[in-house]
Formats: C-alpha cells, structure tokens, sequence
C-alpha cells in the first residue's frame, strides 16, 4: 500500500516581473508530474499565464481561484481543472485583480487559501502556488499558505536588491502569520554562463545566504539551486501550443534543466520529510501551526 500523500506547498514568488515566475512553475510542475509526482497548480496571478500555458483559457464565467477565496462554500474540487492526469490546475481569471478587495473586507483575509489547500493536502504530492508579481494580499495569501518559497531571479544587477526586499516580506509574514514558512532557494533564470556579470550575482546570493546559515531564521536552508535555466526559445514557444517545454520540447534545455532542478527539489524534499517529526511534516502551514478551536461548552444542564 502506498504511503498517505500530503502534500508539500510551494509558493513560486517574485515580485519582479518578466524573471520566467510562471515560466518555472508550470515547467516545474510538469517535470515533478513526468517523474511521478501528483501536482497541483494554482494561479493566483490575475495574468492567468499559468492557466494558458497549460492550454486553459479563463472566461470571467468560469469557476476559477477567485471564487475558492471569495466564497466559503467553494472547495479546491469545485474549481478544479484536470489539465493532465496527473498535473491539476485550480485556474484564473482576470476577474482575481479584482478579490484584492474583496478579500480585505473579510475576516481572517490572509488564511483562505490555507484554509482551503489544507482540506487538499491528501490527494497531492506537491501543491506549486504561481504568485502575482506584487507583495499585496493575494501574494500573503500564498506565504501564509505555503511551507516554502522558491524565488525566480534572472541574474542581473537589481536581482540582490530585490531579493533582499522579499527576504523583509518573508520575515514579517513568519513573524506574524506563518511560523513554519522558509525560503527554500532561488532559480536562475535566462542564464548565461558565458556572461561574466550572471556568475557575479550567483556569487553574491550564495554569499547573503552562506551568512544567514546556522540560525534559526527563514533562509536556514536557502540555496541557489542548480541547474541553472538557459535561455532558449522553446521555453517562450510552448505556451502558444498550450503546452509546458517539459512536454513541448523535453530535449530542449530549458526543458531539461526543469527536469533536473525538478529531480533536486525531490531529492531535497525527501530528505526533509526524512528528518520532520514523527506525524508531522517539516514547514507546517500556518492552517496545520494555528491552534485548534476550544470546544463548544457543554449546555446547561
């Protein structure tokens, strides 16, 4: 009998756009599906690029994200699309700029989609969150949620510089809403190895993160995963076939390099599981950190 899934979340961030964010987690996600991995995807960028790299085209009257957050009744189920069969998406719309809002105005506003996910953890392996490129309550939503954040970069000369801004965000959301949350790494993307300004900034990341080693804060364990992304032009080819570059051009080496960074992520995670707490898992969301409710009393006797 296999072992019970649950489901490690993954929130995908930068608040930079054009850094391939949407590029790295659909392709991500279906290089963990090709290794046999059940995935979820959820687009929680108004854009909906994730959506339609994976051949799904939102219509404001579709079920999507927005109404999981919005409506307390919605269930990941109600919303789903099974856009592989092992590769599922709870999709967008550019109707979701709008639930910034709405959300606001609700109670307990940064755990919804906690909430929500928490009910799905059995039935995944891996739950990747493609954020929207801003730090508003969409995107806390998603750090409350997730266990871990992986940050896209494109290694140039503002890279550090916003990363460290998203380090700040990071640290205020473990210190008020999400305890278990870490920065698991960062992925370089459009990388050229002949250009001698991307190996500076990888040798500047490794160095902010080799002086936050050995505490106990947030980038603990933070990395710059390798294999670094080339550029290549079927990683901005597929999407207009509706499909990932892992299934578009699986030799090409955009494609590959997500299939090995996706095979590291498997190796690192598994080891973390290895080493979690007896019943319990390594990062523990802030839905599985918050106390249980206290019992109704008892009625009059």
């Amino acid at each position: 009998m296999p072992p019970a899934r649950h489901a490690r979340i993954v929130a995908i961030l930068n608040q930079k756009g054009g850094v391939g964010k949407t590029t790295s987690a659909v392709n991500l996600g279906a290089a963990l599906a090709r290794a046999g991995k059940k995935v979820l995807l959820v687009d929680l960028d108004p854009q909906s690029n994730l959506s339609m790299h994976l051949g799904h085209e939102p219509t404001d009257d579709a079920p999507s994200v927005r109404e999981l957050l919005a409506d307390p009744a919605v269930r990941v189920k109600h919303v789903l699309v099974k856009a592989r069969p092992t590769l599922h998406l709870v999709p967008s719309t550019t109707e979701l700029a709008l639930a910034e809002g709405e959300l606001a105005m609700l109670e307990g506003m940064h755990y919804r989609l906690a909430e929500k996910l928490a009910a799905s953890r059995k039935d995944y392996d891996l739950i990747l969150i493609d954020c929207p490129p801003s730090l508003g309550v969409l995107t806390v939503n998603a750090l409350v949620a997730s266990q871990e954040v992986i940050v896209p970069i494109v290694p140039q000369y503002l890279a550090l510089r916003g990363l460290e801004n998203l380090v700040k965000t990071i640290g205020m959301v473990v210190a008020h809403l999400n305890p278990g949350l870490e920065l698991g790494g960062v992925i370089l993307t459009q990388f050229d190895k002949q250009a001698l300004h991307s190996r500076a900034v990888v040798d500047e990341i490794e160095s902010f993160f080799a002086a936050a080693r050995g505490t106990d804060g947030p980038l603990r364990r933070a990395k710059v995963y390798e294999p670094h992304v080339r550029r290549n032009i079927r990683l901005a080819e597929a999407p207009s076939f509706g499909k990932t570059a892992v299934e578009y051009a699986p030799d090409s080496p955009g494609a590959q390099d997500y299939i090995a960074l996706a095979a590291q992520l498997v190796t690192t995670w598994d080891a973390l599981a290895a080493t979690a707490p007896a019943g319990g898992t390594t990062g523990a969301t802030a839905a599985e950190a918050a106390p249980a409710p206290a019992p109704a009393p008892a009625p009059a006797a």
